[in-house]
């Protein structure tokens, strides 16, 4: 419904902000990683924005970026979390440490923020794996060689996180074969 809101800072009060857009103030709640970026009072800014409207409330929230407000929108689709765990979570996390959490099915980056506990956070990496972009995560796994990418491949299919993946392929020669690859990192990883 309202999709993006262009006007005047009027005031800012942590999650909140007061977007003057030509006369009307809209009250927008804003995660953290939003709030600190926003300009000075009385300047203008354009934030993407996301209405919820349930029996007690309309609230606006708003996002600087579309992978912010993206990202809260796959939030809210999970059950038992909504606008303000998802805000929460954006607040305590960027959206690429979130999708890096998910990737490497990291709890305990979750739980450290207030509001999540231990089901919800494994309830979010499994409900959002695969579903966070690589363009929001982190970085792929540098390899050396082709050999290595397949190396790397066939411990991801064999089950290893990526995380443990690249640490057996780092302890690997570069010059490394395939089946010998592959080979040394599980004996490596079975340690």
């Amino acid at each position: 419904m309202i999709g993006r809101l262009t006007g005047l800072i009027a005031e800012k009060a942590p999650p909140l902000v007061l977007l003057d857009v030509n006369g009307v103030g809209y009250e927008v709640d804003v995660p953290m990683s939003t709030f600190y970026n926003l300009p000075n009072l009385g300047e203008r800014v354009t934030l993407l924005t996301h209405f919820v409207v349930r029996e007690d409330a309309q609230v606006l929230f708003g996002f600087l970026t579309a992978a912010e407000r993206e990202t809260f929108r796959l939030l809210i689709r999970i059950s038992g979390v909504g606008p303000r765990m998802a805000l929460s979570l954006l607040s305590g996390l960027s959206v690429a440490e979130l999708a890096q959490a998910v990737s490497l099915q990291e709890s305990g980056r979750l739980v450290k923020v207030p509001g999540i506990g231990k089901k919800t956070a494994e309830r979010l990496l499994l409900e959002l794996k695969g579903k966070l972009g690589p363009e929001l995560g982190h970085a792929p796994v540098a390899v050396a060689s082709e050999a290595q990418a397949d190396v790397l491949q066939a411990l991801v299919a064999l089950g290893y996180s990526d995380k443990e993946a690249a640490a057996a392929l780092k302890a690997l020669p570069a010059d490394v074969g395939v089946s010998d690859g592959i080979r040394m990192a599980l004996k490596s990883l079975s340690k």
